[in-house]
This record gives C-alpha cells, structure tokens and sequence, in this order.
C-alpha cells in the first residue's frame, strides 16, 4: 500500500509528543514468543528496536529460548523435563542452555541488530557480575534453576552510554560459580527496576489480560497493580499468566514507572505500543 508523502509526515508529528516523552528514557524489552520464531516478526522487532535507539531512547534487550534450548537437547538425545512450568536443569542440561542463550541465541541477535544498522552488545547474567543468584529454593528441587539475589547494572549502563543496544542472555553463575538458568521474565522485571526504566515491555504470543482466556476481544487495557489480587480471586488472572503478570506487578512496585504485556504475534507491536494512545496490550501502573 503506498501511503502519501503527506500522511508520511503526519505520522511523524503525530508520534512527536512520544519521542519527547521517551527521549533519553530506558525502556526494557523482554524478548520471547513467536516473535523470536517467525522470521518475518523478528525482522520487525529488531528494526523498531533499532528505530527506537536511532531516536535517543535506551533500549535493553533481554531474551529467553526456551524452544531452542528443547531442540539442542533432543539433539543431543536428553529429553526436556518441565515442573510447574519451570525447566528441570541437571549440570549438563545447564552448560547446553548456557551455550544456547549467550551464545548461539545471543550471539544472532547482536548480529541481526547490526545487519539492521545498530550498534549492539551481548551480555549474558554473569558478565560484570550483572546478575547474582542463588538455587530456586521450592517445595521441589528444579536443579541448577537460579534465583535472582542481586542486580549489578553497570555493564548495562557502560553499553548504553557508549551508544550500544546491550542484549542480555539470562544465564548467571553463583558465588562458587556454578552456571544457573533463570526465568527471562523474572529477569526483565529485576533488570528494568534496577535500571530505572521508563517502561518494561514482556512480548507474548497473547494479545494481554483477557477478561475472558477465550475471547481475544476481552482484553484490558489497564490495570493499577492494587487491582491484581482481586483479578485472581475472580479468576479472570489463572494459569500461566499469572508468573508474567506478577513480574509487571514486581517491576512496577519497584519503580518502573509503566509495564507492559503486548501481542508479538503483530508486526511492530512496540511501535504502536509506545507511539499510541490506545496501544495494543495490557499496561500496569
């Protein structure tokens, strides 16, 4: 479809309100979903990142890949073993999803940002000591599961302000130095809080919170976090939501000044996300 010369111009004054609100602002982009499957949908969000670093805003990067640590396992011949949502990671399972995460996956996407013409950086948890953790502690045992007990920035900060779209695998080691998977989620939530950010985004393969799961038309757009309580006594906040939704919930209570949960099935779901009034998923405040 071409688009006039005219109405080119009028999208970009109508974004100009937005740019100045987020200009020299962190924003924090949880990576995950079909949008990290479809190539299509990758090439999207890796241009409006790179769009949104061109513009003055801080963008930070933290991915998952859960389907690919899965496809490297079966490769080698160990099966994937899921409690409570939640990977069981032997020692051997932790080195393969170290080699996936801040390597093959890391590694891809600094590389697809540059083909994009940005400037990118991989980190993963344990660069700078960025991320500290300890042994998920629950009622059952999920292996070499790590949670996070402190959060170090500077690495983040140092790329940042050196122009970088730092891009961060969510591997850690302990204090003996024993390597650690972490949820991505959890780790976009601690990361965006202790940098400040403006906004954390979680990309999923759902439009947001569905007042009805099964009617895509129900979704709310806003919820203070006060609210959550009450959404999951009513049970419209079940399942495998409710893990997504308590790390908006954690980053806002400490600080983050908005949270997202959008739709990465849709082509430049950032975008419209932050350069709209009436965005495209489920805001926390």
């Amino acid at each position: 479809m071409d688009i006039s010369n005219s109405t080119k111009a009028q999208v970009l004054i109508d974004a100009l309100p937005y740019l100045q609100e987020y200009y020299n602002k962190v924003v924090v982009i949880k990576y995950g979903g079909n949008a990290m499957i479809n190539d299509d949908l990758k090439q999207a969000v890796m241009s409006d990142i790179v769009l949104l670093s061109l513009v003055g805003i801080k963008v930070v990067l933290v991915h998952g890949g859960g389907p690919e640590i899965s496809a490297m396992l079966k490769q080698v011949g160990k099966e994937s073993k899921f409690i409570g949502g939640l990977r069981y990671t032997d020692k051997e399972t932790a080195d393969i999803v170290q080699m996936v995460l801040a390597g093959k996956i890391n590694k891809g996407l600094v590389s697809l940002l540059q083909r994009h013409n940005g400037r990118a950086l991989g980190l993963c948890g344990t660069d700078g000591s960025m991320l500290k953790v300890q042994k998920h502690q629950g009622e059952v045992d999920l292996g070499y599961v790590g949670d996070i007990v402190d959060v170090d920035v500077k690495p983040i900060q140092d790329a940042l302000n050196c122009g970088y779209i730092p891009v961060v695998a969510t591997v850690a080691t302990d204090e003996t130095g024993d390597i650690y998977n972490i949820n991505a989620d959890t780790a976009a939530a601690r990361i965006s809080a202790a940098l400040g950010a403006e906004n954390l985004i979680l990309m999923t393969d759902i439009r947001g919170l569905l007042r009805d799961k099964d009617d895509e038309n129900s979704l709310i757009p806003s919820v203070n976090v006060s609210e959550v309580p009450f959404l999951v006594k009513q049970g419209i906040l079940s399942g495998g939501m409710i893990p997504k939704v308590e790390c908006c919930v954690e980053a806002v209570r400490r600080g983050v000044k908005r949270a997202f949960i959008i739709d990465g099935r849709i082509p430049h779901s950032i975008l419209i996300e932050m350069f709209s009034n009436e965005g495209i998923g489920t805001m926390f405040f």
